[in-house]
């Protein structure tokens, strides 16, 4: 089967010749990196991942987004059974180096859990998002170093406070949103105000998790036949970064809201290092504040990644209210202190 030149000299880097691949594919749903799945004739099952071209245009967390990921699995590896994280066989991250940067992981099974969406037997939703709390809550026990933000450094080193590295990174979005001219509810100098308005809150976070920040039904695989599914794989974690845990249930609930989810809180409670969660106002308010950072990136990447017509309508129509009740959401919220 043929390989693209890259993809054959990432895969001739840990000295897998040709002759050893049984198959060689491109997988479909991301909207970043090139990602493909190879299959060896010793029956290792690979996916590869190779970043585009340093001259494309792109959001600024997104530079060196391979360090982000290559940094979850690292992190997750000694928790793997328990968590179903992909190990990694190979990285080089070193954009000077040959062939350039890329990533070898173990292959998970199974398939993204929203395309069984309507196949589920009874109950057994209920018991995967159980199950996905226990994964989540000891992710976010996994042990993290001293700082907070993107490992890769795009934004600079990590910060000494969760309030300095979250700062840094909505201001960085809001950046990229006045370079590319997106379209926003709201300005972006009236954003940044807001949001900085209510940043005392993240110093009630002292110890930083290790937080994927994507955990959308499309990169949690479900494996099994109907009746015994499990989680099968947590993919994807370029986006990731050390922070505050409850960042995750953003994209957990994307688009709802996580206290809703009675089983996933069950099993994340059971698992997670701070027990069970509390939805007291800081915690609240942190949560519209993720929200509000989550669907700015979500607005402003459409102008880099070349979204539109119908996909572009879909985005605004979508996520530009939900943005804008995140922001009334701060806006509304008491400032017990500063």
């Amino acid at each position: 089967m043929p390989i693209d030149s890259v993809l054959s000299d990432v895969l001739g880097s840990p000295g897998i010749a040709s002759s050893l691949i049984a198959s060689c594919e491109p997988l479909t749903g991301g909207t970043y990196n090139a990602v493909s799945r190879v299959r060896l004739t010793d029956g290792r099952d690979w996916v590869v991942k190779v970043p585009p071209p340093a001259t494309r245009d792109r959001l600024a967390y997104e530079h060196g987004l391979l360090v982000n990921e290559v940094t979850f699995y690292h992190a997750a590896a000694p928790f793997a059974a328990e968590t179903a994280v992909p190990l990694v066989v190979r990285a080089e991250l070193d954009p000077a180096a040959p062939p350039g940067p890329y990533v070898v992981m173990s292959a998970r099974p199974g398939q993204p859990w929203h395309e069984l969406t309507g196949a589920m037997a009874d109950g057994e939703e209920a018991r995967l998002r159980n199950a996905l709390g226990r994964i989540t809550g000891r992710l976010h026990g996994v042990p993290a170093p001293g700082g907070f933000g993107y490992p890769s450094g795009a934004l600079g080193p990590l910060a000494p406070t969760w309030r300095e590295a979250f700062t840094t990174m909505t201001d960085a979005v809001l950046a990229d949103a006045r370079r590319y001219a997106a379209r926003l509810p709201r300005t972006p100098a009236d954003i940044g105000a807001l949001l900085g308005a209510a940043s005392y809150v993240l110093d009630d976070v002292t110890r930083p998790a290790l937080v994927h920040f994507d955990l959308w039904q499309g990169n949690i695989l479900v494996t099994g036949e109907p009746g015994a599914r499990r989680v099968g794989g947590i993919i994807d974690g370029e986006r990731m970064f050390w922070g505050d845990p409850a960042a995750d249930f953003v994209s957990l609930a994307l688009f709802g809201d996580i206290a809703d989810d009675k089983d996933f809180l069950a099993g994340y409670g059971g698992a997670a290092p701070g027990g069970p969660v509390e939805f007291d106002g800081s915690l609240r308010l942190r949560l519209a504040l993720y929200r509000a950072y989550l669907y700015l990136i979500m607005l402003v990447e459409t102008v880099p990644r070349g979204v539109c017509g119908e996909r572009l309508e879909w985005t605004w129509n979508e996520v530009a209210p939900r943005l804008e009740a995140a922001l009334e959401e701060v806006e509304s919220a008491p400032r017990v202190r500063e």
